[in-house]
């Protein structure tokens, strides 16, 4: 089986000095890899075209056979890394915690700990900025509109 420490070490060397980074990484046994990755400035087909060669280039078939799936994190995708909310301030997010409470609203501050969530105001209820730690957070999508 493929080492995933040799994996994550080409593709860490790949997109050194690039705006792109990792965000899932996963070989299963029969050898199939699969990278996500996500950028500053969002994801080509290109960007994952060559960090697709600049991985296979390093990896020898003859040695041990493999299949390599090299994507963008998906839109549909939670946010998993403080990278990933640092750049989707200021997009509507829906966030789902670990006691059931939902929040929707704009996504106004996020760091390592915790991210702050701007909900507007209704008729019913004043407009809110709701403060929650990252750990009570069990899901953040970024709100796909139409």
């Amino acid at each position: 089986m493929i080492e995933k420490i040799k994996i994550l070490e080409l593709v860490n060397t790949a997109l050194e000095g690039t705006d792109k980074f990792l965000v899932n990484l996963k070989i299963t046994p029969d050898n199939r890899i699969y990278i996500d990755i996500d950028g500053d400035n969002g994801v080509t087909i290109d960007d994952c075209i060559a960090l697709s060669r600049a991985v296979e280039s390093q990896l020898d078939r003859d040695e041990e056979d493999f299949a390599l799936d090299v994507s963008s994190a998906g839109a549909d995708q939670p946010l998993k890394l403080t990278r990933q909310f640092v750049k989707n301030i200021g997009r509507e997010v829906e966030v789902v915690c670990f006691d059931g409470q939902k929040v929707d609203g704009e996504l106004t501050e996020a760091d390592e700990s915790h991210i702050v969530v701007h909900v507007a105001g209704s008729k019913k209820r004043p407009a809110e900025d709701v403060n929650l730690l990252r750990s009570d957070v069990k899901s953040v999508r970024v709100a796909i509109k139409f």
